[in-house]
């Protein structure tokens, strides 16, 4: 009986914990929305990729990265909705989803770091 005590107070404090980090994660709420209207068969949107996931890697969860593949007929209201001209668009949100930032065209890396910073963020690397 005691055995079975022992193990169920084990699982319930390891249920706890990680019901703990869940809200933890739920609660985290990023600095910055990086919207990425494109395609997928575009290639200066192709080259946007690795710089989007880069993004991520180096901000964590300061930064949330999105794409919308607007050739896409389940994705294309995007367009719409945020007003595109030309592909690759890359649309900047603040914390309370108000638009600060908006590029055309291919964004380099180092241009976006640049922006994010110019936002309070810090790469979690010293990069």
């Amino acid at each position: 009986m005691m055995t079975w005590v022992c193990v169920l107070m084990f699982f319930t404090s390891a249920l706890a914990k990680d019901i703990q980090v869940k809200s933890l994660t739920s609660i985290i709420k990023p600095q910055v929305t990086f919207v990425e209207l494109g395609s997928k068969s575009c290639i200066p949107c192709r080259l946007m990729q690795p710089v989007m996931l880069s993004v991520e890697r180096r901000f964590g969860t300061q930064v949330k990265v999105i794409f919308y593949d607007v050739s896409s007929s389940e994705q294309s209201r995007y367009a719409d909705l945020y007003s595109i001209r030309l592909i690759p668009t890359q649309v900047f949100l603040n914390n309370a989803g108000k638009e600060f930032f908006r590029h055309e065209g291919f964004y380099s890396e180092a241009e976006i770091t640049k922006l994010l910073k110019s936002q309070g963020l810090k790469p979690l690397n010293n990069n």
